[in-house]
């Protein structure tokens, strides 16, 4: 009987595993993608989705003909669980996969659970595939109700600057199109911090301040929000900010229940790995991409780096399927970072460096769509 291995998820790491085994098929086993959705969202290309440059196929991988031409059954359902002794995946409506070899590459969730009302009143910006349904319904909204809209991004991170100004971008052209005025519509961003895009350098910082205060953005910083309701949005200083909508991107967080099943997990409760992307507590266990911290290489939780685990994650579980030795894998420090803008204009960022123009969007669509090629034109017909 063939040994299982089982991908719970889809992510970027996961979508290069397949790949891989679809050009060369691991013998002897039983694969199974586990997945709630049968697309999996490139999150590179998801702003300018927002924005409107791109279609909903456009920055989605089709796992369906993906998984077949590798031999790959897909299941589509919702992990809730583990059980580490027996080595299932406990799924909705008490299903269950067993098996040999399991691989974790979920993502992450906004951090929210502990701002009271964010969870009923927020709409957080992952998973993926939820937000763009809230999203496209409160465009609808926008769009039907002829009024003033003001709406709040929680989190001034890359990701929460570029969704505010991918979706900024998005109304104004909609807007207008209809004959209304895009001044109906106003922006807030919502730091902790005393400045936005903390993770990056000084000037990329300055770039997208001077960016959002040309834009018309209001931005509150230096107090974190403590409670959201129906219609506003509350500060640790007793501030309140009024807001038609809440849009939530702050930092990530990890599935509860992966802790709770009794799998390591680092101070945050990310799935604690060594350098082979293998579980310090259950050998038999991967995990790459935001679900995953590699305990001697903590790096920002950003998709380069879960790109960037794919091939070394694919080599190491055929090795551990053929009973071989792992291989290493030493994550770069630095990272080049294309944040676009809204508009089709990017700025730079790598450690201290940065640069700024529209043909950094050029070059980022390039690469974007290079990219998606490698998993939506596989040249392998199907069977």
């Amino acid at each position: 009987m063939d040994q299982s291995l089982v991908l719970l998820g889809g992510g970027h790491s996961h979508v290069e595993v397949i790949r891989r085994l679809a050009l060369d098929p691991l013998t002897g086993w039983r694969i199974i993608l586990v997945n709630r959705q049968a697309q999996s969202p490139y999150s590179g290309m998801v702003p300018g989705h927002i924005a409107g440059h791109y279609t909903f196929n456009d920055c989605h991988i089709d796992l369906a003909p993906l998984t077949r031409r590798a031999g790959i059954e897909l299941l589509q359902a919702e992990a809730q669980g583990l059980d580490l002794d027996e080595r299932r995946v406990l799924l909705q409506d008490q299903m269950r996969v067993s098996y040999d070899l399991l691989s974790i590459d979920l993502g992450s969730r906004p951090q929210m659970g502990e701002v009271p009302g964010a969870a009923e009143h927020a709409l957080p910006i992952k998973p993926i595939d939820r937000f763009l349904v809230g999203w496209n319904r409160l465009v609808e909204r926008i769009l039907n109700e002829n009024r003033l809209w003001r709406i709040a991004v929680v989190g001034a991170g890359a990701g929460g600057v570029e969704l505010t100004l991918a979706a900024q971008y998005r109304l104004d052209q909609l807007l207008s199109q209809a004959g209304r005025d895009p001044g109906s519509v106003t922006f807030h961003l919502f730091s902790n911090s005393c400045e936005v895009m903390t993770g990056h350098n000084p000037r990329v910082q300055r770039r997208f301040r001077r960016v959002l205060t040309e834009r018309g953005v209001q931005l509150h910083t230096g107090q974190p929000v403590t409670r959201v309701t129906q219609d506003a949005v509350e500060r640790a200083d007793g501030q309140q900010v009024a807001a038609d909508a809440v849009l939530w991107t702050t930092s990530a967080s990890p599935h509860p229940w992966l802790a709770e099943a009794g799998l390591a997990v680092d101070k945050r409760g990310f799935v604690a790995v060594n350098d082979c992307l293998r579980s310090l507590s259950h050998p038999a266990i991967f995990a790459a991409g935001d679900v995953a911290a590699m305990v001697d290489f903590p790096r920002p939780k950003a998709g380069v780096f879960a790109v960037r685990q794919g091939p070394p994650l694919a080599e190491n579980l055929r090795r551990a399927a053929l009973g071989q030795s792992l291989k290493a894998h030493h994550p770069q420090k630095h990272y080049l970072s294309l944040i676009t803008t809204g508009d089709r204009y990017a700025v730079a960022s790598r450690g201290r460096w940065s640069w700024a123009g529209a043909w950094l969007w050029r070059v980022k669509d390039h690469i974007d769509r290079k990219f998606m090629a490698r998993y939506n034109d596989l040249p392998i017909s199907d069977q």
